[in-house]
């Protein structure tokens, strides 16, 4: 490995991340300097996991780039949220403590613009911008990037997830073609594969580590429960790791909400972090987990996104995310600087081809583990209670005038009694607590569904499949038809499985017996003012190629014998009379994917 001073930095800079601590440079930092300070340098694609130093990669040699004898903007770096617009600014300003001339200036929503353009108008070198806020001062005329020589797009694929595609495209359009584009992001998918490819010239690509993989030094655990025990098991896991400090992830933020007020009111320091909260209490909420005044931070993927806090211990999926790449963004919050890290996940058994595409990615397996019973989390729990207990410094002149009173009332007990009475004090509860507590795990042969009744044929083992008349031309995502269910049947704690989003329509599943729930909730209720369709649908599993029918029927029908509601193209559906209600929809809309339907109609 190089030392910081054969990596070709200046001395000012060299000496100020001196004064930082650095004593040599991190992987990526040892790749992408030297090529950014070799004068001719090109655009450069780099991969490398969150927490690996990517900010003093790009960072050291922008500012030892930077012409202070120019006043215009030379450097643009785009991130996708406010914290870590706000984390860079702050690097780059201990990065360039000895060069005093170097201007800067963070942009980002949820605070005034008024104090943003009053400094860029004195003029900046260094812009640190979140893509929103950026192009609002572009459209206003106060930010100039048309004779930028640099920018970056750091967390290039949290960018895209956040649906920042349209701003990072009018943005770049704005910047001279012979500028030179950096592009730093964890994973590479085809998203950022696309801004590469249509806005970069030939770019280098460093990696460091396998591409799409997770950090080397985090441990994968995999907890198997049902469904209904998943808090319970969140419980025993937070109660088996006393010394915890990180961030349980959730899919919406009803359910981080949900979760995060359970362990409150069950005694944990915890707080949630979603998008309903303002930038004040996001601030407060964020400070408080900082100094660790809560040791668990109950969050969306999207409300977490630049979230930069050093030391986690663990990450918890209390579910799964939509995206198998979000997984690598989750995991590598932890892990950092060289520390090691665990994530812990919590699923049942359907998600388990999920967990294989998660594995593939990170090239590593979960290490399945049993959830902790009440025995071993109150052994647990004892033996840490004594650690600590053994390693509290005493303030001998605090407690000095005490001790004659603290010893009169002690000293009928002899020093057995006295340890057992001491230990009880703090240990108790979860002696109560834990006290013929069940067994949470899953047994390996599975767990078999309810068949509601009977009626239709479910999805996957103990899951219902409907239909929905809502698709990729509405915008959809899955986590839109999750919020959907919870929301419009009031069931915060429902199972929902596969999601499969197809350009008019959907499918989703649901664990069965909540069938007519899920009709009821979604009666009556649109989207942009057109009307929503939800129907059961036959099982992916239970079509049949036997003259093109299904073995599991169709869709419920009404009693007309005509399909309920709507059809996929928005009409009425039509009757048995018409010739398609006799077949399985899923093998129409097979048809239609394949292209067989449009050879059919041109024939006629």
């Amino acid at each position: 490995m190089k030392s910081l001073d054969a990596i070709g930095l200046d001395e000012r800079l060299l000496k100020a991340v001196t004064d930082l601590g650095f004593e040599k440079p991190m992987p990526i930092q040892e790749k992408v300097i030297p090529f950014l300070t070799d004068e001719g340098f090109g655009d450069l694609v780099a991969l490398a996991q969150t927490g690996t130093g990517k900010t003093a990669a790009f960072g050291l040699p922008l500012l030892q780039m930077t012409d202070v004898s120019i006043k215009d903007t030379q450097h643009l770096i785009l991130c996708p949220t406010r914290e870590l617009c706000i984390q860079i600014s702050e690097d780059l300003k201990n990065y360039s403590k000895y060069i005093q001339e170097i201007r800067m200036c963070a942009v980002y929503g949820g605070t005034s613009i008024d104090a943003q353009i009053k400094t860029i108008k004195r003029g900046v070198h260094i812009i640190i911008a979140t893509p929103g806020r950026l192009l609002d001062l572009i459209n206003r005329k106060v930010v100039k990037i048309g004779s930028i020589r640099t920018v970056v797009l750091d967390e290039a694929d949290e960018m895209l997830n956040m649906g920042f595609r349209d701003d990072l495209e009018s943005i770049l359009n704005e910047t001279p073609s012979e500028k030179k584009t950096l592009l730093f992001s964890a994973t590479m998918p085809r998203e950022v594969m696309n801004i590469a490819n249509r806005y970069m010239n030939s770019p280098t690509e460093i990696s460091v580590g396998t591409k799409n993989a997770g950090a080397e030094n985090v441990t994968h655990l995999l907890y198997m429960v049902h469904a209904k025990d998943r808090y319970l098991a969140l419980k025993r896991i937070v109660d088996f790791n006393p010394s915890m400090y990180g961030i349980v992830f959730c899919r919406t933020r009803q359910e981080t909400k949900d979760v995060a007020e359970k362990l409150m009111q069950d005694g944990y320091n915890a707080d949630a972090l979603h998008g309903d909260l303002s930038q004040a209490q996001r601030d407060q909420v964020m400070h408080k987990f900082r100094i660790r005044n809560l040791n668990f931070l109950v969050a969306t993927d999207v409300a977490a996104r630049g979230i930069d806090v050093n030391d986690l211990t663990h990450i918890i999926n209390y579910n799964l995310p939509d995206e198998i790449e979000l997984y690598t963004h989750r995991s590598g919050r932890t892990g950092r600087a060289g520390k090691k890290g665990t994530s812990i996940l919590i699923a049942n058994l359907k998600e388990k081809g999920k967990i294989r595409g998660i594995e593939n990615q990170l090239k590593k397996k979960f290490t399945q583990m049993p959830v902790p019973g009440g025995k071993e989390i109150c052994e647990k729990q004892l033996f840490h209670f004594i650690d600590r207990m053994k390693n509290v410094e005493v303030d001998e002149k605090q407690i000095e005038a005490f001790l004659p009173q603290i010893t009169a009332q002690l000293e009928l007990l002899d020093r057995e009694d006295l340890i057992k009475k001491f230990v009880s004090l703090e240990f108790n509860r979860f002696l109560e607590y834990y006290k013929n507590t069940k067994d949470l795990n899953v047994p390996e042969k599975g767990e078999r569904g309810e068949r509601g009744d009977g009626s239709h044929r479910t999805g996957a083992s103990g899951f219902t499949r409907f239909f929905i008349n809502v698709g990729d031309m509405d915008f959809i995502k899955p986590t839109t038809i999750i919020g959907f269910i919870k929301d419009f049947t009031g069931m915060k704690d429902i199972e929902i499985g596969n999601i499969e989003i197809l350009k008019s329509f959907s499918f989703f599943e649901v664990e069965s017996g909540f069938d007519e729930k899920v009709l009821a909730g979604f009666e009556n209720r649109t989207l942009k003012k057109r009307s929503i369709s939800v129907e059961i649908a036959e099982a992916k599993s239970s079509r049949s190629s036997d003259s093109g029918r299904s073995k599991g029927g169709d869709r419920k029908r009404n009693g007309s014998g005509g399909y309920k509601g709507r059809s996929p193209q928005g009409g009425k559906g039509r009757s048995s009379g018409g010739g398609r209600s006799s077949r399985g929809k899923d093998a129409f809309f097979a048809e239609l994917r394949s292209g067989k339907r449009g050879d059919n109609k041109k024939k006629r």
